[in-house]
């Protein structure tokens, strides 16, 4: 039986302050001038920006050559889960916070709510808007309101390794059905290989192939956070993938880990479930591997209705703590919408990074080195998958605690103890107290 526990709203705990008027001329887009020229003697607007992300130092320096209105003081920080958004927390605490915060997808509910992100809506102007693609939008916004702004958004697509498929006379599986008779395959042909990797640290992962098959973990109807982890579609995600492991036809370890580089490395893996932002990170870890890999659509449960969620992607905050909030603004609209901010990331190095700007995606197009997947233009592969991305989605308010819950369930599986259905039930039981203890008002369903 569903469960209620009224408590605050949705958005009563977050620290929303809308700021009056849309920025309009400094929103700095594709189409803008750039805010260089004479401007006597009135000195530049200085912004703080945190970010981890590789190529943001590049993306300061395009900005600040073209722009003396609005000035970009930048600090590299580390990724979110080795410190990174411990520090922005902490800074918040402290009332220091920078101007402009790299978070990503799943962590925007949370800072939204601790009151580290600060309601845009009114700065979030439609050329803005309409340049970006409206499912990443519909990730950073909440009962209306916006809280950050796309960077890239990833849909999950299957990665394999075409020289590996060739010598085992393997076809791309078009569906999961057709996944699980080719992991059978596999085994039986090579032992020592497996088609994938079941990844005990990869909640993130399981999330988007739930979100896949029609999950919603979480929703805000009616002024609540409905939470439903262990819901029909994601029952028959896990289904799916423990039979996989009960049969012993994937490998089962973290993707972050010794073991996982030597199984790719080695070639003991023949496919890599991710974000399209992976191609890259392949590109860089594995050059040896040049033209031994290819990108396809992920599998299908109906091809008669396609549907991807997305594995990664960042968006940018501008923080309760800005004192210049309209020209920190200036500096997120250039940096996600604009050519020369897309030039200057992918300047830095291998990036596949898919722009939330769909105009952008030309750029990275052109920018992008095929010869690593043996020619094959993934951008176009990347365009047509991210059409495919589930409406609807919504990143619940502790995704970091609740992940972590989901992966020790998960790790424990590996080790051949309980289920993926167990984690998923832990998980939904794990994030109940942490929400009712931000005082919000909840509901949780099992099915």
């Amino acid at each position: 039986m569903p469960g209620r526990h009224r408590r605050r709203t949705v958005l009563a705990a977050m620290a929303a302050a809308p700021l009056a008027g849309a920025i309009g001329a400094c929103s700095g887009g594709a189409d803008d001038a750039p805010s260089g020229g004479s401007t006597g003697s009135r000195r530049a607007v200085r912004v703080t920006f945190w970010s981890a992300l590789r190529g943001s130092q590049e993306v300061v320096d395009a900005f600040n050559r073209t722009h003396d209105r609005v000035q970009v003081d930048f600090q590299q920080i580390p990724s979110g889960g080795q410190g990174g958004y411990a520090k922005l927390s902490n800074a918040a605490r402290a009332g220091n916070a920078p101007d402009v915060a790299t978070i990503e997808y799943p962590q925007v509910p949370g800072f939204a709510i601790d009151g580290v992100a600060r309601d845009i809506t009114d700065l979030v102007d439609d050329r803005l808007r309409a340049r970006l693609l409206p499912q990443a939008f519909g990730l950073t916004t909440f009962q209306g309101r916006v809280f950050s702004v796309p960077l890239d958004v990833e849909p999950m697509v299957m990665h394999y390794r075409a020289d590996l498929f060739d010598r085992y006379g393997l076809r791309v599986p078009r569906t999961w059905d057709e996944f699980a008779d080719l992991a059978r395959v596999v085994r039986r042909t090579a032992p020592e290989r497996r088609l994938v990797l079941f990844p005990t640290d990869g909640a993130t992962q399981f999330a988007a192939y739930s979100w896949q098959a029609g999950a919603q973990w979480f929703d805000t109807r009616d002024g609540a956070w409905n939470v439903s982890l262990a819901d029909a579609p994601t029952r028959r995600v896990a289904a799916y993938w423990q039979d996989l492991i009960d049969r012993d036809e994937v490998f089962v370890n973290a993707v972050e880990s010794r073991q996982s580089d030597a199984q790719i490395g080695g070639g003991l893996v023949l496919t890599r479930l991710s974000g399209a932002w992976d191609a890259g990170a392949q590109m860089n870890a594995r050059p040896g591997q040049k033209g031994q890999w290819r990108i396809a659509p992920l599998p299908q449960w109906d091809t008669g209705r396609p549907a991807v969620g997305t594995h990664g992607g960042s968006t940018f905050a501008v923080t309760k703590d800005s004192k210049h909030p309209e020209a920190a603004m200036e500096f997120i609209a250039w940096q996600v919408s604009h050519p020369d901010a897309l030039r200057a990331r992918l300047s830095s190095g291998t990036s596949s990074q898919y722009p939330a700007a769909s105009a952008l995606v030309a750029v990275g197009r052109d920018a992008f080195d095929r010869s690593y997947y043996g020619g094959q233009d993934i951008y176009t592969l990347f365009e047509q998958e991210a059409d495919k991305i589930r409406d609807g989605w919504v990143w619940g308010p502790r995704m970091t605690a609740t992940g972590r819950v989901m992966q020790d369930s998960f790790a424990r599986v590996g080790a051949g103890r309980g289920s993926l259905a167990d984690a998923v039930r832990a998980a939904q039981d794990g994030t109940m107290p942490d929400l009712r203890a931000l005082g919000l008002s909840t509901t949780q369903h099992s099915t």
